[in-house]
């Protein structure tokens, strides 16, 4: 159903239909009408906050975005409490300029108050942290009048946006220098076997050995953008079909012996009698138990094992779920990386992860599993003593009205 334009108070941007009632509720409040001309209640001395401004306060209280009203002398009527995490210097009749430091805010409300027009600018703060805010200055005027008694200003928190754009440009700069790098070895090789070892049969067989390698990892990278990116774009659906974890984790293990026993690595499964059922994807499940023990047999080879272990146990909240961990004894993983190690594209050993045939996908693959499935991914390291990762799982409500 379409909304009229004086209903519009969406955050960040009020209508111009908040503006007129603002407007109305300040002429109210002088003791006017909206055309007798009535007499105007005495203006407040410079300083003191204004006799109506808690009842302007609660009126752009309503706002679910930053909101400031300032008097035709730029001091501050009221403000909400977004408002107050954006400029906590702000106080109810001080000068507004004294609080709000931001040069392009400060010309945009000298603007409005001077072309009695609405102002929009775009500013960015670095303390306490990096924000972008968009803000629109609107000077407010009962109808029918040239001039008004108020100034109103409202936000838009643009940080989450502008965040999503940086990791949408970091994340095509990394998948385009990861396809790159194979994608040019490849016309190396094609160039050099046309040309100089044209006829010689083991430059041949060595360069086609290497180039089926960079073009397996090609396929390996796309695959797992292509897996991300579903995951992603279904990351709203909650999974209804009930999984047994057990089976799933054996046939994990079965699939990837033949890696272990390549890496000379033993694999070490645990598993309770009973079934824990999570509601999930299979195959999402399967491909982020992969990733993890995958990546335990060839970063964690040198501990010659890997234990898996499915168990029952209990958030904080005290709620049943069920948890996935794997565990290697290699060389462990230290404290500065670990923050980071579900970031796209980010690893450890640049050098070494290409070596494994890694493309820096896999920790993120797994991360966005589990949390589409409503749990977590733990991680825990000690340098020289391993690694363990743990998926966290909501147990199916069936399976926990049975634990209980």
């Amino acid at each position: 159903m379409a909304r009229d334009a004086a209903d519009d108070v969406s955050p960040g941007r009020a209508g111009p239909g908040f503006a007129v009632r603002l407007a109305l509720a300040w002429r109210a409040l002088r003791g006017e009408s909206a055309g007798d001309g009535g007499i105007a209640a005495a203006e407040p001395r410079a300083g003191a906050p204004h006799p109506q401004a808690a009842l302007i306060e609660a009126l752009i209280g309503g706002l679910h975005g930053a909101a400031i009203v300032l008097d035709r002398d730029g001091r501050v009527v009221a403000f909400n409490g977004e408002a107050a995490s954006i400029a906590p210097a702000l106080r109810p009749g001080e000068p507004a300029l004294i609080s709000l430091r931001v040069p392009e805010l400060v010309e945009a409300i000298r603007r409005a108050g001077k072309r009695r027009e609405p102002q929009r600018i775009e500013f960015f703060e670095r303390v306490p942290t990096d924000r972008w805010f968009e803000a629109f200055v609107t000077p407010v005027k009962p109808p029918g009048e040239r001039a008004g008694d108020l100034v109103l200003l409202t936000f838009n928190d643009l940080t989450p946006l502008r965040r999503v754009e940086e990791m949408r440009a970091d994340f095509v700069a990394n998948a385009s220098h990861e396809l790159r790098t194979p994608l040019a070895a490849l016309l190396g090789f094609i160039e050099t076997l046309q040309g100089p070892a044209k006829n010689d049969v083991g430059a041949r067989e060595k360069f086609l050995t290497i180039m089926q390698a960079q073009a397996t990892r090609m396929a390996r990278l796309i695959d797992d953008l292509l897996s991300l990116s579903r995951i992603e774009l279904n990351a709203h659906l909650q999974p209804e079909t009930e999984v047994e974890l057990a089976p799933l984790m054996r046939q994990v293990v079965d699939g990837l012996m033949t890696l272990a026993r390549d890496r000379g690595v033993e694999i070490n499964v645990a598993a309770p009698e009973e079934s824990l059922v999570v509601l999930g994807e299979r195959d999402e499940l399967i491909r982020a138990l992969e990733n993890l023990v995958e990546n335990a047999l060839k970063y964690g080879a040198a501990g010659k094992r890997v234990d898996i272990a499915l168990a029952s146990a209990q958030t904080r909240a005290g709620a049943p779920e069920a948890r996935i961990s794997v565990r290697d004894f290699g060389p462990g993983i230290a404290p500065e990386h670990l923050p980071r190690l579900t970031e796209r594209f980010y690893r450890v050993d640049v050098a070494d992860s290409r070596a494994q045939g890694g493309t820096g996908l896999g920790l993120a693959l797994v991360k966005h599993v589990v949390n589409r499935h409503g749990g977590r991914l733990s991680i825990e390291s000690t340098p020289g003593a391993g690694a363990a990762f743990t998926m966290h799982l909501p147990l199916s409500r069936a399976e926990a009205a049975d634990e209980q």
